[in-house]
Order: C-alpha cells, then sequence, then structure tokens
C-alpha cells in the first residue's frame, strides 16, 4: 500500500473528557509538521466547568452514536486530503468506523471502545460502564461521572493530587444513550473490508477498555492487503492522553504513522 503522505490529523475525543484533553498532543504534532484539529462533540464547545454545572443538559443527553459519526464524516469529508485519524476511547472507535467509509489516510485507535460483538466480561470493564449506561435511570438526563467513578474508570494508579487536578480539568457529563450505542448496529465494523492502515494501542492498566478487548478487536481484522498493527503499553490506564508518559506514546505513533 502506498504511504499517505498525509499531513493532517482529526484527533476524535472520546465519552466523557473534554476536547482539550488533545491540546498536548495537537501542539506536539504540530511542532512535527502536521496541521491539527480535535473538533468538540456536538453540545460540547463551552469549558468544562460550564458542562459540568449545565446538568441534566438534555442536549448533550440526546446525542447518538450515529449522529456523532455522522458529524465527523461531515467534517472529515470537507478536508483538502485525507486526514490521519486519531481518536481515543468511543472517539477510536470512530475512527474504524471511518476507516470503514474510505475516509481516512490512516488511523489510530487508542485504547478503543471495539465495535459491535466484541465483548468481555472482565470485572473492570463491567465496574467501569455500569454508572455510564445508566440502567434505571432517564436517558433523557446526561451522566456525569463522580469523582470516585473517574478515579476507578479514568485515573487509577495515579497520585491523588493528579487524579482531582484531571478530573477538573477534563471531566464533562456524557450521553448514557451514547454509550449504550456502542453495542448496537451503529458501531458495526465489516473486519473482512479493505481499510486504510490501522494501529490499535492498549494499556495493561486500563480498566474501562481492558487491553484484551483492544488485543480481540485487533484479532477480529482479517483482510490480508490492509495494514493492521497492535501495541500494548504498560502501565497506561484510560487517562492515557494525560498521563505523564502521554509523549512517550504520541511518538510511538508518529513514528507508525511516518511508516505509513
Amino acid at each position: 500500500m502506498a504511504k499517505s503522505q498525509s499531513k493532517n490529523i482529526v484527533f476524535i475525543t472520546g465519552a466523557f473528557v473534554h476536547h482539550s484533553c488533545w491540546d498536548d498532543w495537537k501542539a506536539f504534532f504540530e511542532s512535527r509538521g502536521y496541521s491539527t484539529i480535535a473538533p468538540p462533540w456536538p453540545h460540547k464547545n463551552v469549558a468544562p466547568e460550564t458542562l459540568r454545572n449545565s446538568l441534566p443538559n438534555t442536549a448533550i443527553a440526546g446525542n447518538r452514536l450515529e449522529a456523532l459519526t455522522a458529524y465527523y464524516d461531515n467534517i472529515v469529508r470537507k478536508l483538502p486530503e485525507k486526514p490521519i485519524l486519531i481518536g481515543h476511547s468511543i472517539g477510536g472507535l470512530i475512527v474504524q468506523l471511518l476507516l470503514q467509509r474510505g475516509l481516512g489516510a490512516a488511523g489510530v485507535a487508542i485504547h478503543s471502545v471495539p465495535p459491535q460483538g466484541i465483548v468481555t466480561f472482565q470485572f473492570s470493564f463491567l465496574k467501569a460502564g455500569w454508572g455510564p449506561l445508566g440502567f434505571f435511570t432517564s436517558v433523557k438526563k446526561s451522566f456525569l461521572m463522580s469523582f470516585r467513578q473517574w478515579q476507578y474508570a479514568f485515573t487509577n494508579g495515579m497520585d491523588d493530587n493528579a487524579q482531582k487536578e484531571a478530573y477538573y480539568k477534563y471531566a464533562i457529563p456524557e450521553s448514557k444513550l451514547i454509550v449504550r450505542d456502542t453495542i448496537t448496529k451503529a458501531a458495526r465494523v465489516n473486519f473482512e473490508n479493505p481499510h486504510a492502515p490501522l494501529l490499535l494501542t492498549s494499556g495493561s492498566d486500563d480498566h474501562t477498555i481492558p487491553a484484551s478487548l483492544n488485543y480481540t478487536n485487533y484479532l477480529r481484522y482479517k483482510n490480508n492487503d490492509s495494514i493492521i498493527e497492535y501495541k500494548e503499553f504498560k502501565g497506561r490506564n484510560h487517562f492515557v492522553l494525560g498521563q505523564s508518559t502521554w509523549k512517550e506514546d504520541a511518538e510511538f505513533i508518529l513514528q507508525w504513522i511516518s511508516r505509513q
């Protein structure tokens, strides 16, 4: 497969976090000659504190995966060339969905929510996901993780001050429906389809998306003419974008992109 040569990157944010989580990543890749954007999700283009104070934000509560994928589809199609797509968590799932549509020159899915049909019964996954799924609660109200939930689902293993700083800097309300949509046909990938080069990364300490889930995702891809690679990083939790090791991860991704 020919090298992509693309110098444009679209960062796709995951659930529960503000799009400013990409700020350091944008600066890193821009210093290496890339043009980058990290579009906010619909109804989220204000400060994290404002969003936290907006509960029970019904506009955010109405976000759905199919519409969110279409939103990024529209952004990507308006660019002058196919970009490199880099997404985290649900953003990683959207990367995979957009590559299915032939919209990226290459894709990187960081600790990705897996496509439909890939599940695990690992305890940490079930515990981290129970609150966001919001069973027995109104889907008309957005969900905001408590700090204690954030500690388990995102920042486990970090010291208390770093966990608190991350929570107040990035944590925002989320749609319960969009979390549920990840197990529906809105998240379907045909693993036999040809696709642009795709890198899946995982973290050994991620409670929300265990590394084993990302590895299963990787193994599902079956097109022999398409590039698919997998990398597990030791010590990474679900807050991987903001951990002290983020630059090491970004450098690995940069080198992978340069080879495509």
